[in-house]
């Protein structure tokens, strides 16, 4: 447990992260979510699970294993391929991402790229929102078209906030993202209850989805309020918004507990899509583990085939019957007992057809007419059948382009799927969750710059019992509070003062009591600087055409 001091704080010795890749500072990696119980408890009873809860506890004690059971990838991974990465980037505060990829190419190449988050208006917008201000506007600032909106039908609907409670906060969000640098006349901001367009797509998506999904994603049962469901496919909505006029790559911003709406979001897209495009090696259809054998199958047709040139089915199917356990190893995927049965008896029933690798066109909603109009557009060797085409003569890219222009030409959306990127969650200042309703954990971006001063002064951190064991030992900068307020804020794009800080701190040369003035200092900078923006911004947001004041009347639906 860690006792607060004014110049040096407790906590057992533990083992220093390395620094991070190109020699900037680490970041905290066990940081602490929003609204964490850092009890002792709590944290033995967590220590093994990841709970990704939008609006719950968020509870992720090991983001590494966000990576195993969730697919999240590492951030890291397509870092080389961001231009200009943002400070949050470099320093791994950024740590994860959903197919950031076709994102980071777009901004490479000045492609057409957009960002979107939204803000749940149920408190102050406090340091830790500011990274998903800073996020979106880095990304509108490297050429991404900028949306940003106003969680109020989530607000309302599953946190029973009023609608007067709403617009006060909703003003003090907008204000704040405005400060940091959102461009309005580049940008959209919203309300989700006023944007009908929105509202329209949430109904087409909410034909994709069933209750099911909505028990198995979010654990809703019987006494989930409808309004509460509604929200959901509206957030839905909101991340394929920006595709609305046409499909891009867009990226969500958010925390890891959101990770959920994400995943949600890229199945109702593909669901909404007119043709799926597959590959595919004969006329009947594959399950993706099984696709994945059968080419692997397709590429030792030298060691089975009569004609290599022309492998039939039936010669596949046996030769993959036959096979053991070192040949299957041998093929570089993962070959399950039924998977191989299943493979095997498709591969057998089709007899001596050739085994052939094509593109395959699935249709999944198109209507006849859009139907006709992709048989006539694929060029090449071809064939046709009642649900599908294939094409011979297009690889997958060249396919998914034409798919998607036939279905734009035909009154589809057309969208890519969104991606997504993931922050750490910042500490409290007090050592345990950082949490609106826990004044002394949090700076609110409101707060007076003396008052947040003092709430830096009054921070735990990760220094030593004394200041002898801290200059013998070095303090524990990856533990902690006060060292995130410098990498994930204070030191802004500066690096070096950010490594500056951790290596004086783990070397033992900094004491946990100047490390904290000069925080502090910088904070209340920080805070007088934004709150002077803040009140040049009002004139601006005065003018935007957004509602401050919503007409909207109710009571706030009941805890579900």
């Amino acid at each position: 447990m860690t006792r607060d001091h004014d110049a040096r704080e407790t906590d057992s010795a533990d083992e220093q992260p390395a620094p991070a890749a190109d020699g900037e500072p680490p970041v905290a990696t066990d940081g602490g979510a929003e609204d964490v119980d850092r009890s002792d408890d709590a944290a033995a009873a967590g220590a093994d699970d990841v709970a990704l809860d939008p609006w719950g506890s968020s509870t992720v004690s090991d983001y590494r294993k966000l990576f195993e059971e969730f697919g999240i990838e590492e951030f890291d991974d397509v870092l080389p391929a961001v231009p200009n990465p943002h400070y949050l980037m470099r320093r791994g505060v950024i740590f994860g991402h959903r197919d950031y990829d076709p994102v980071a190419e777009a901004l490479r190449e000045g492609e057409d790229a957009a960002v979107l988050s939204g803000f749940m208006p149920t408190g102050d917008p406090h340091i830790g929102h500011k990274l998903v201000f800073d996020e979106i506007i880095w990304h509108q600032e490297q050429g991404a078209d900028a949306y940003g909106l106003i969680a109020d039908l989530e607000a309302h609907a599953a946190r029973g906030m009023t609608w007067s409670e709403i617009d006060e906060h909703a003003r003090d969000y907008l204000l704040s993202l405005l400060a940091l640098g959102f461009d309005p006349a580049e940008g959209e901001l919203y309300r989700q209850s006023d944007n009908r367009e929105l509202q329209d797509l949430a109904f087409e998506l909410g034909s994709k989805a069933n209750f099911s999904e909505f028990q198995g994603i979010y654990g809703f049962d019987g006494e989930t309020n409808v309004s509460h469901m509604q929200s959901v496919v509206t957030q839905m909505a909101d991340i394929l918004y920006p595709q609305l006029e046409e499909p891009k790559p867009t990226v969500i911003p958010v925390g890891p507990d959101q990770d959920p709406h994400v995943r949600f979001a890229r199945d109702l897209a593909a669901r909404m899509r007119f043709f799926k495009v597959t590959e595919a090696f004969a006329s009947f259809e594959l399950t993706d583990a099984e696709r994945a054998l059968v080419a692997a199958v397709h590429d030792e047709r030298e060691a089975y085939a009569e004609d290599p040139a022309r492998p039939r089915c039936e010669e596949a199917g046996a030769w993959l019957a036959d096979a053991d356990r070192a040949t299957l190893d041998g093929l570089g995927v993962v070959v399950a007992d039924d998977v191989r049965d299943s493979a095997v008896e498709k591969l057998g029933n089709a007899g001596m057809e050739p085994l052939r690798p094509r593109v395959r066109f699935l249709d999944l909603n198109a209507t006849d007419d859009a139907f006709e109009a992709l048989v006539e557009a694929v060029d090449g060797e071809k064939r046709r059948y009642d649900e599908h085409v294939d094409a011979f003569d297009l690889d997958a890219e060249a396919a998914e382009a034409l798919a998607r222009e036939v279905e734009l030409d035909h009154g589809g959306y057309g969208f890519v799927p969104p991606s997504s990127i993931y922050h750490r969650f910042m500490t409290g200042l007090t050592g345990g969750k950082m949490s609106s309703s826990i004044p002394a954990s949090h700076i609110s971006l409101l707060d007076d710059p003396e008052e947040g001063y003092d709430k830096v002064k009054a921070a735990t951190t990760g220094g030593r019992d004394t200041a002898e064991e801290q200059r013998e030992l070095g303090g524990r900068a990856d533990e902690c509070p006060v060292y995130e307020l410098y990498a994930y804020l204070l030191a802004g794009d500066d690096d070096e003062f950010a490594k500056e800080v951790y290596d004086e701190c783990v070397g033992g040369e900094r004491l946990c009591g100047g490390c904290k003035e000069q925080a502090a200092e910088l904070m209340r900078e920080f805070l007088a600087d934004h709150q002077e923006k803040r009140a040049e911004a009002e004139a601006v947001l005065e003018d935007l055409d957004i509602s401050l004041e919503s007409p909207r009347r109710g009571v706030a639906p009941g805890d579900d």
